[in-house]
C-alpha cells in the first residue's frame, strides 16, 4: 500500500533491554492488526523503539495511532509492574 500519510513514532528507553522488552511485546501485532487503509512497521536500535504508522486517510492515521500508543503504554506499564520491586 503507499500511503500519503504517515508518521514515525519514536521512544527512548533507559535500557537496551527495556527497549528490547517492549519491542518484544508489541511485535506479534505487526500485522495482525493492519485494516484496508493502515500499516505499521516496527524497528528498535537499541534504546530505541520506532514504529511506523502509514495511512490512506487521516482519520485512520489518527486510528492507527492511538492504537500504536496504546500497545506501546501497555507494554510499558506491564515491564514496570513486572520488574518493579515490592
Amino acid at each position: 500500500m503507499t500511503a500519503p500519510h504517515w508518521t514515525l513514532l519514536t521512544v527512548e528507553y533507559d535500557s537496551p533491554e527495556r527497549a528490547r522488552t517492549v519491542e518484544r511485546s508489541v511485535r506479534p501485532e505487526i500485522g495482525a492488526i493492519d485494516g484496508d487503509r493502515t500499516t505499521a512497521t516496527l524497528d528498535r536500535d537499541g534504546e530505541t523503539v520506532e514504529v511506523r504508522v502509514t495511512a490512506d486517510d487521516l482519520v485512520a492515521l489518527r486510528a492507527g495511532i492511538n492504537t500504536w500508543l496504546t500497545l506501546l503504554s501497555v507494554a510499558e506499564e506491564s515491564d514496570r509492574a513486572a520488574t518493579e520491586q515490592f
